[in-house]
């Protein structure tokens, strides 16, 4: 059974078989990508690699694992600022930041979650939705009118999926029928208009 690393040097032969896996997926694609490939690449011997991983589809795992924890991680710094900003802006700047993240390191994040939307990607999405609700919640709060607005939770679930899925599926695209900034536009216009139109709705109610 394979083991979880306890010391630094083992932490380290973990991180470099989920860097080599990352490699690997984007030189071979996920169906050629084998264990010894990904050994070979991160410089340890295949049963070294068996003492961490029981077969590839538990470092593919680790891969999505370490996407969700990475994008989290770009996504806690930015709160701050997105929650000062008009709502239909902060969702453009929010999914330009997830596009630039993405696309660095020559795509390596965005290969692998092209195959990981096929298998268990959503098994390791919690953290990443805990994050995003939690920047959203810091507006809300920031924004108290915004508490009155109908259906919050729904179009938080339609922001947050819509808005991860559409990115993705928009990098993935060969010949995309719009232009990402159009995309980004298009979800941010439809968001912030439902908000726009809720608010002045309440104004005229209590007039």
């Amino acid at each position: 059974m394979p083991r979880k690393p306890k010391q630094d040097r083992s932490r380290a032969t973990v991180d470099a078989i989920v860097e080599a896996g990352f490699i690997a997926l984007s030189q071979r694609g996920p169906a050629d990508t084998t264990t010894r490939h990904i050994a070979e690449i991160a410089g340890v011997g295949v049963g070294s690699l068996y003492e961490y991983f029981e077969n590839k589809q538990a470092i593919f795992n680790a891969m999505s694992q370490r996407f969700i924890s990475d994008t989290a991680a770009m996504i806690k710094p930015l709160t701050p600022t997105l929650v000062q900003m008009p709502i239909d802006e902060a969702i453009r700047t929010l999914l330009n930041q997830f596009r630039s993240f993405l696309e660095q390191d020559d795509g390596r994040y965005l290969k692998c979650v092209r195959y990981a939307m096929a298998v268990d990607f959503e098994l390791h999405l919690d953290p990443l939705y805990k994050v995003l609700n939690n920047v959203i919640m810091r507006y809300l709060m920031e924004h108290p009118e915004t508490l009155r607005v109908s259906r919050i939770p729904a179009i938080t679930y339609i922001g947050i999926n819509g808005g991860i899925f559409a990115v993705i599926r928009h990098l993935s695209d060969p010949d995309p029928m719009v232009s990402f900034d159009e995309m980004a536009d298009g979800l941010a216009s439809m968001i912030g208009h439902y908000i726009a139109a809720e608010l002045s709705f309440l104004r005229d109610a209590v007039k």
